[in-house]
């Protein structure tokens, strides 16, 4: 156990981030939930506990299972992008974690508002879209007939990113849900699901996986005809994204052209 947590740290990582939220957690219940105003806090709190919880449990078993994350092998062995990715985790933990922090500082308790509702939702839908996606791929990747393929099954089949869709949605929802409470310059912490989304459209999060998978199976053509006909991160049914002329899906559908800058032209073999 301890060789998997010091060369990967993401067990370590996720373990410190529910420490300190399940902390903050007990303090906010025990101190005020007495308050039936302070309901939509507690909730808040409770739902980024639950996120820590599940993302902990993940990546514990997936590291035990697959011992290794090779998107980080070349990171491993560069001691300035290790530095960067860190970083890049350190401010991203930070900023994401803002709404709530401010919710539970400012000392405002207004009334159940439709915002709380709505940020609610969204924050279900997202984890439970990212619950699913993540156990999917876990047991595809398992599978001994799936080795060497692509995942295109279940939430797989209609964007290529079902995991990071739900990330970014709960996020947001965490923003959305925090809104009732916000004032003046405290609407900055929108800064926190903004910085979470530009790093995984276009940092550590698809951009490395896209170039890791046309890498991996970018000459065949099944592959290739999947990333056609597959959205990037929103879901959509396949026969619908591959009707779509390519200026709608750059600028509605976040299908950059960074995605494909590893792709193989086709007809050149590159082995």
């Amino acid at each position: 156990m301890g060789t998997v947590l010091d060369s990967h740290f993401l067990a370590l990582t996720a373990i410190v981030t529910v420490g300190y939220q399940f902390l903050f957690f007990v303090i906010t219940a025990l101190l005020k939930f007495d308050k039936v105003t302070d309901f939509a806090d507690v909730v808040l709190t409770l739902l980024v506990v639950l996120w820590g919880l599940r993302l902990g449990v993940f990546l514990l078993m997936r590291i035990l299972q697959w011992g290794e994350d090779r998107r980080f092998d070349e990171m491993r062995s560069n001691l300035g992008k290790l530095a960067v990715f860190w970083t890049f985790q350190a401010v991203w933990v930070w900023t994401v974690s803002l709404p709530v922090t401010i919710v539970n500082a400012s000392g405002r308790n207004p009334s159940l508002q439709v915002a709380d509702i709505i940020g609610w939702i969204m924050w279900s839908v997202g984890i439970s879209v990212e619950a699913f996606a993540d156990q999917q791929k876990l047991l595809f990747k398992n599978s001994p007939q799936n080795r060497g393929k692509w995942c295109n099954i279940g939430l797989w089949k209609y964007t290529r990113h079902p995991n990071y869709f739900g990330e970014i949605l709960l996020w947001w929802g965490i923003f959305v849900a925090s809104i009732p409470v916000l004032e003046g310059a405290e609407w900055l912490v929108i800064l926190g699901p903004i910085f979470l989304t530009v790093l995984l459209l276009f940092v550590s999060g698809i951009p490395l996986l896209e170039e890791s998978a046309d890498k991996k199976f970018g000459n065949a053509a099944e592959y290739r005809h999947y990333k056609s006909i597959t959205s990037p991160l929103i879901p959509l049914p396949p026969v619908v994204y591959g009707s779509l002329p390519s200026w709608f899906k750059t600028t509605f559908l976040f299908e950059f052209p960074l995605y494909s800058r590893n792709l193989p032209q086709e007809g050149v073999n590159c082995r």
